[in-house]
């Protein structure tokens, strides 16, 4: 697509405009897309103006002294009650008289236009379309309250007398009151009448009709600052906020319209967020009842801490708090398992997280993190009691634990820069850094100087700095006048933030430090007033707006470059954006401002360069849970596989500082082959951190593959690039490489099988091997399934020397009268006495033989036949052998195995053969006698016997060789094997004459074996059928390890290669259960067939797990906020889902199209997101 695809089409303009106007309104919808009668737009102007009417009254009474200030207020918001209930009561009333009407008409064919047919002024179609009503009946009441309520505050709040006094005459105040009352009507009308699509939408859904409350609560909340200065008269303070306030009333309209204020559960959870971090000392969290949880618990310690008496005990108490609300308290109830091992799996066959230091709770957790706690307020206790109340010698070691703490600082920064790819905040590359990072073994090696730096920087941050920053607030002289509310939540804050967040603690900590040191001759009363604890918490936050100015002002420089730069991202729009942007600079750098002062995102609209100021939302940026939407598809396993893996790679890099500072809301993005990997940091504390790892979709889209492309570039530049020395020049891009992590997980390599599937000379070696892989497939199971078939047999038979017995007699009894009466006992024409043509081991025929005399009889028992087997062996049927009896005449009456379709019971001439038996169902093939005689010369003798003395059949021990020659010994097994080997192969293989084709072999592989006389009788076998797909694909995989790697040695490489083959492979297809299973599963590898259509060729895919470098890299977190704003706004309130509009086209810088990905469901469509994951920061 091009750079000037539009960014709306033309029906979504038409909505749009229709839409905005209903938002800057509050809800009236003057601007239909069709023509409505008059009475439309009157019936909507006298509800919107209906609390100007009734406040209008309420003031003109006040100001002709009728009514004093507060009875006004109440008149206005009493008549305002009754309107309200009075619309909601009229609308119910309406349309419950209109439901039955409703039912008998049929469907509008306007629906889809969205026109209404209108009956009259007050029909029911007018009151839906103009009041649609209430989904609870709750919300009728309290919105109705909340509106009169609203009419008699804001009518004492916009009185005249009171606007004339507070802007010193009138001509200020009559402006005044009127635009206020404008901003009044609509709150009022989106709370009663209407409410309309907000410009801010933080939920997809409105299931609990909270919208509405969101344009009164900020009316409300600017009542109530005029209401605390109407009490408190005499805060000058209060006097200027109110005249401002009043100002800034008259622009609400715009800044709803703008989308600019929060709706009230995005504003309530970052209200919260921003409190707990930068008020309590916490960190963001990972759900949003953890953020409620740990906000309460927060605000009860500083409450707590407020009412202590005693300096030593507010010290000790915040500190074992700090520490203690510094941990993941929900992985406590792991210490209630049995040894506090804690889960090491998945219940879907995942491996669980690592068994080392810090992944699940145990009794060394406990230990290390009790010996922390015990140091602390030993620390803090003896420093409190002993130098606190020394004011001269407080100062003396504070100052000197100040230089401490600049020291520390500047090692731990410096040891943290030499462990990434770039220095110098991603300016410079790293010299030191490994180039090379292909092979594992060699990165590993060559960073394992930089993991000795790594480990010096975790024990400084980890242990010594916490303990050196406690040191300067234990002795700090503000201690000793705590007790007023701002010191105590100050200090509260210090004492944990040491703990939850230590690289931002030793910051602000150095930084007032610095500022005591240099400030020591000046007097700054007001500053020293403060106290230690309110300075840190005052510094902690303005540099926390200084970070995010910072890259809030990168990603606004790069897209207003790139609109120019990047070539297929100018529009013809750019140059006049651009010279717009010159002009309105100083707006510019207000909205830039303004975002980073709230914490908002900075939106860059259609990613354009026009920008808004998004709402301020959790840092998470999107509502509900983490991890429990992702658009799934196969492919999806790949990632759950590698989840844990690349978990503990990052837990590795965020310990030695290869990541740089986990700081919640910090995004990454992780590069192999065709994966794309986006991790977002979510909460982080003392020794942990929580993370949400997503996985983009692997079927790449032109931009998808542009943004990869580049996104390869970027890391093969910084992490495999020549030279050591350098510049980063994509220091433009979002992407900032940081280091290649080793990880677990799956090589996917794919070859084309041309001149492999398609030579004569395999395909004819493919029909060798499969014989002899099935007949090791067919062994392996009947070993397996030891005692299930003779069980099977004994629930369907008699006992085993019965049926003998019985058998024996009854055919010699039917061949002694046939004898009699002139009968041939021929074995030549023995076929002829069967009821049909099958063969020799089909239904009707004969028992087994059983014990070891077939091997010794040389003559045959009167009454019995003697028969040759498929290799030309004599096989007697007497008292114990029978095999080929009963015979059946044509004429005379069937055996009880032929009645019931069944063969019967086989018994063996070992015991030990009993073992390898197989089911009843499976000896009845389905190929005549002379086709089996026609394929015994492909039965492989040589193979047969050296499968039977493998361990998996024969044993271990000294008895294995016995074992082994009793089963090679044992005819009536090689019968019986030969007998389903041969049926199997005649079946699949044997109908091809000479040589398979590539089509035949791929259909053949896939399960979908072309269609033969005796395939039903197969198919009808489930497991049999099972088996021999197993078998086939088993020899096309050894087919293509011998065209690649050359022929093997010999039977016993074959055999070597046969127990790999089953131990570590699976083999079959990827869109089989079975594949996603062994990915799970970690199988070590993984062989796929598969047939590209669009080329025509066939081709193998190989999946091999090991240790490999993933290349991973930080985003702007800023610009992924920025965009993600954006995507909210176009979706949710443009509903603009084109699946080509400009906001999705690939952005090799801003890599637009790969951040839209890794939204959250509903707007993005990640094929794998993870729940929160904990992380250990040892």
């Amino acid at each position: 697509m091009g750079p000037d695809v539009p960014l709306l089409n033309e029906y979504k303009q038409d909505f749009f405009w229709k839409r905005f106007p209903q938002t800057v309104l509050g809800g009236p919808r003057f601007k239909l897309g069709f023509c409505a009668p008059p009475y439309v737009y009157a019936n909507q102007a006298i509800l919107f103006l209906a609390p100007w009417l009734l406040g209008g009254a309420a003031t003109l009474l006040h100001q002709l002294r009728l009514l004093e200030d507060y009875q006004a207020a109440a008149l206005a918001g009493g008549l305002m009650l009754c309107v309200a209930l009075g619309v909601q009561a009229l609308c119910a009333w309406v349309l419950r008289r209109a439901v039955p009407v409703q039912r008998l008409q049929t469907p509008s064919i306007l629906a889809d236009e969205e026109e209404v047919e209108f009956a009259g002024c007050a029909s029911a179609d007018t009151v839906r379309f103009i009041v649609p009503g209430k989904k609870f009946a709750a919300n009728i009441v309290l919105h109705a309250a909340l509106a009169g309520a609203l009419c008699g505050l804001g009518t004492w709040y916009l009185l005249l007398d009171r606007l004339v006094a507070l802007f010193s005459g009138t001509g200020a105040a009559v402006p005044v009151f009127v635009l206020s009352w404008v901003t009044l009507c609509i709150a009022e009308y989106s709370l009663v009448i209407n409410t309309a699509t907000e410009t801010a939408t933080f939920q997809p859904q409105d299931a609990y009709e909270i919208t509405p409350l969101t344009r009164p609560l900020y009316a409300f909340a600017f009542i109530a600052v005029d209401l605390a200065h109407r009490f408190v008269a005499t805060a000058p303070e209060l006097q200027q906020t109110s005249q401002v306030l009043h100002v800034v009333f008259l622009f609400l309209p715009l800044l709803w319209a703008l989308g600019v204020l929060s709706p009230v559960d995005a504003l309530f959870l970052w209200g919260m967020e921003q409190v707990l971090v930068f008020g309590l000392g916490g960190s963001p969290m990972s759900t949003d009842l953890r953020l409620l949880l740990m906000f309460l618990v927060s605000v009860a310690v500083a409450v707590c801490a407020a009412f202590i008496p005693s300096a030593l005990g507010v010290v000790l108490f915040i500190t074992a708090a700090g520490f203690l609300l510094s941990l993941d308290l929900s992985q406590v109830p792991g210490l209630l398992r049995p040894c506090g091992t804690g889960v090491v799996g998945m219940g879907d066959g995942r491996s669980g997280p690592p068994r080392s230091l810090g992944w699940t709770p145990g009794w060394r957790e406990l230990l290390l993190h009790g010996a922390l706690l015990l140091a602390a307020l030993a620390e803090a206790g003896l420093l409190q009691v002993y130098v606190g109340p020394i004011q001269g010698s407080a100062a003396d070691l504070q100052a000197t634990v100040s230089y401490i703490l600049l020291g520390l600082l500047v090692i731990s920064w410096a040891l943290g820069e030499v462990q990434g790819a770039y220095l110098l905040w991603g300016v410079f590359r790293n010299p030191l850094y490994p180039r090379q990072t292909g092979n594992i073994d060699a990165l590993e090696k060559e960073r394992r100087r930089l993991r000795r730096t790594g480990l010096v920087r975790r024990v400084l941050l980890g242990l010594v700095s916490p303990l050196a920053m406690i040191a300067f607030l234990a002795v700090d002289e503000s201690l000793q006048r705590l007790h007023s509310a701002a010191l105590s939540v100050g200090f509260t804050r210090a004492f944990r933030v040491v703990w939850q967040s230590t690289e931002d603690a030793l910051l602000q900590m150095c930084v007032v430090a610095v500022v005591r040191l240099t400030a020591r001759s000046a007097n700054w009363v007001w500053w020293d007033d403060l106290g230690t604890g309110i300075q840190l918490l005052l510094v902690g936050l303005a540099l926390d707006r200084l970070g995010q100015l910072r890259w809030k002002l990168q990603f606004l420089v790069t897209v207003l470059v790139t609109s120019w730069t990047e070539k297929k991202q100018r529009r013809q729009s750019a140059a006049a954006l651009l010279a717009l942007n010159g002009m309105l600079w100083p707006v510019l750098l207000a909205v830039l401002g303004l975002s980073a002062l709230l914490a908002a995102p900075l939106l860059p609209l259609f990613t354009l360069p026009v920008f808004l100021v998004g709402f301020p939302r959790p840092l998470r940026s999107w509502p509900g849970p983490v991890g429990t939407t992702a658009c799934s598809c196969p492919d999806s396993i790949y990632y759950q596989q590698m989840e844990w893996s690349l978990a503990d790679a990052f837990h590795t890099a965020f310990a030695t500082g290869a990541l740089g500072s986990p700081a919640p809301g910090s995004h990454f993005l992780g590069r192999f082959q065709d994966r794309v990997m986006w991790i977002v940091v979510l909460e982080r504390g003392y020794s942990y951190c929580s993370l949400n790892i997503k996985g983009l979709e692997l079927q790449e889209t032109s931009c998808h593959t542009a943004e990869a492309r580049r996104v390869d570039e970027v890391f093969e530049a910084a992490l495999e690039g020549p030279g050591r020395w350098g510049l980063n020049k994509h220091f433009a891009n979002m992407l900032t490489p940081c280091a290649a992590l080793p990880v677990r997980l799956y090589s996917d390599a794919r070859n084309v099988l041309t001149g492999i599937i398609d030579s004569h000379q395999h395909l004819r070696q493919l029909k060798d091997d499969f014989l002899r892989v099935l007949l090791w497939v067919l062994l392996r199971h009947g070993a397996s399934q030891a005692g299930e078939v003779a069980a099977d047999d004994r629930r369907s038979a008699r006992p085993a020397w019965m049926g003998v017995e019985v058998g024996v007699t009854a055919a010699q009894s039917r061949l002694t009268g046939r004898l009699r009466g002139g009968s041939s006992l021929n074995s030549d024409n023995l076929d002829d006495w069967s009821d049909d043509d099958d063969d020799l081991f089909g239904p009707g025929a004969g028992m087994a033989l059983r014990g070891g005399e077939a091997e010794r009889a040389t003559t045959c028992l009167p009454g019995s036949v003697e028969m040759h087997s498929l290799f030309g062996t004599s096989v007697g049927a007497g008292p114990l052998r029978a095999l080929g009896l009963p015979a059946v005449d044509r004429g005379g009456g069937a055996g009880e195995a032929s009645r019931s379709g069944a063969p019967p019971r086989v018994v063996f001439g070992s015991p030990h053969a009993e073992r390898l038996g197989l089911p009843r169902e499976w000896r009845a093939g389905p190929l005549p006698a002379p086709r089996l005689q026609q394929l015994h010369a492909a039965f492989p003798e040589d193979w047969y016997q050296l499968v039977l003395g493998q361990p998996a059949l024969a044993g271990q021990g000294e008895r294995a060789e016995g074992v082994a020659r009793a089963l090679r010994g044992d005819v009536v097994l090689r019968e019986l094997y030969a007998q389903v080997l041969l049926s199997c192969y005649g079946v699949t293989l044997g109908v091809e004459s000479t040589i398979v084709s590539p089509s035949y072999v791929y259909r053949a592989y896939c399960g979908d074996v072309p269609w033969t006389p005796g395939l039903d009788w197969l198919t009808t076998n489930v497991q049999l059928f099972q088996l021999v797909l197993k078998a086939f694909r088993f020899s096309f995989k050894l087919l293509f390890d011998q065209a690649s790697l050359g022929p093997l040695e010999g039977p016993e490489e074959l055999l070597g290669w046969l127990e790999e083959c089953e131990r570590d492979w699976y083999v079959g297809l990827v869109s089989d259960s079975g594949w996603q299973d062994a990915v799970l599963q970690e199988k070590p590898f993984l062989f796929s067939l598969g047939h590209d259509l669009t080329m025509g060729t066939y081709t193998g895919r190989v999946l091999t797990l090991r240790e490999l470098p993933v290349q991973v890299g930080r985003l702007n977190a800023e610009g992924v906020r920025g965009q993600w704003a954006n995507l909210s706004w176009e979706l949710l309130y443009a509903t603009n889902d084109d699946e080509e509009r400009y906001s999705i086209q690939a952005h090799p810088v801003l890599l637009r199209n790969l951040t839209v990905q890794a939204a959250d469901p509903p707007l993005g469509y990640p094929i794998h997101s993870s729940r929160p994951l904990h992380l250990p920061c040892f």
